[in-house]
């Protein structure tokens, strides 16, 4: 459809399929549906990936403000504002779609297939769900939409926080129809993302990647925010044990090289390190500039309900999911008071329940002594 017309990845085992068949004179209408913290990004350099070659990206955001704003800053050569999810769904080829959570995705695609009964597709169209949202809910997605002539779904969450989105450095994984995943791949890197890995037929399989990957992570910040309040309950200080991690920062290679799937993600564990790392030690909780609480335990209640279905305990995550959510208590409270010092909390916030249960401040490092 439309990767012949596009830039190709400078590495070129960045995209690990062939390059699909050019069709003659043929210029598909892409769409993007959710511009939320990374949505914006991935459709903006999504959009300007595409002049002059591809008509302009067709989006669609639930608030319009948010459309007009991206229409502003690419001008009307690159974005044309939806009026609706129909006129995405009966407009657009190939539409890529990237949603706060599940009950968004769901809402989302119902509407989709509402426009499919209305106006069946009579040539290939494409869905490529790009959220982080719970395995089962992919295959329900797939198994609804491929009921409908010429429709394929794929699932391709990303990695990546949104300044690797801002940066077109996404990591990128796909499950389900091959073809698909082709046309879907060379859309999205190098315009979007730095690399593709394929996880096969099963749709189910990225998101569940993706929820491993994030376990890892929000893991990580939970063992981190213990670190660095024992560093501060010690006397030896937050700043000195940060200072520490930073020395750790890369960290060797011979460690992730044993495993196939860590070594891509290598990149986003040392830069979560640092970053959450800093953002703990300098009371850097603004939600409305990094990854919101509610998001970080949407992630960690999936990871938890996963470790369940598959009989695979994951104390570290359920550790992670009450700092989460203790840490949201905290701050809840403090808004019914009026005392709060951000509206939405950032998840590295969590170490609010390891300073309370230390007896420290939440949320100011600052404040010396015991609350």
């Amino acid at each position: 459809m439309a990767s012949n017309f596009l830039q190709s990845p400078a590495d070129p085992s960045a995209v690990p399929f062939p390059r699909p068949p050019a069709t003659s004179g043929v210029h598909p209408q892409v769409g993007f549906c959710g511009l939320g913290a990374m949505g914006y990004f991935m459709a903006r350099n999504l959009a300007n990936s595409f002049k002059p070659q591809l008509p302009p990206l067709l989006v669609y955001n639930r608030t319009a403000e948010k459309s007009q704003k991206l229409l502003a800053e690419v001008g009307a050569s690159a974005v044309k504002v939806a009026e609706s999810v129909h006129q995405l769904a009966t407009e657009c080829d190939i539409i890529f779609t990237n949603l706060g959570n599940d009950a968004a995705v769901t809402s989302i695609y119902n509407e989709f297939e509402k426009a499919l009964l209305q106006s069946p597709p009579t040539k290939a169209k494409i869905f490529v769900e790009m959220s982080t949202i719970y395995p089962t809910l992919a295959g329900d997605l797939d198994r609804r939409l491929s009921s409908y002539p010429h429709t394929h779904f794929i699932s391709s969450p990303v990695f990546g926080v949104p300044l690797a989105a801002d940066k077109a450095q996404l990591f990128i994984q796909m499950s389900g129809d091959y073809r698909s995943k082709q046309e879907a791949a060379f859309l999205l890197v190098p315009a979007v993302g730095r690399k593709v890995i394929d996880l096969g037929q099963n749709v189910k399989k990225a998101p569940t990647l993706k929820l491993i990957g994030n376990g890892m992570v929000m893991g990580m910040n939970e063992l981190l925010a213990e670190i660095l309040t024992l560093g501060e309950k010690s006397g030896i200080g937050q700043q000195a044990v940060y200072d520490l991690i930073k020395e750790f920062v890369p960290a060797p290679g011979c460690v992730y090289r044993q495993f196939r799937y860590f070594e891509l993600l290598r990149p986003m564990h040392d830069i979560s390190l640092v970053a959450y790392g800093n953002k703990m030690v300098n009371n850097l909780f603004d939600g409305s500039q990094g990854f919101s609480i509610d998001g970080g335990i949407k992630d960690a209640s999936h990871v938890c309900r996963l470790s369940a279905d598959l009989n695979c305990p994951m104390p570290a995550i359920d550790n992670t999911r009450r700092s989460l959510i203790t840490a949201r208590a905290i701050h809840q409270a403090q808004v019914v008071e009026g005392t709060q010092q951000w509206d939405i909390l950032d998840w590295s916030s969590l170490i609010a329940s390891s300073r309370v249960a230390a007896g420290l401040n939440p949320f100011d490092s600052k404040v010396s002594g015991l609350i």
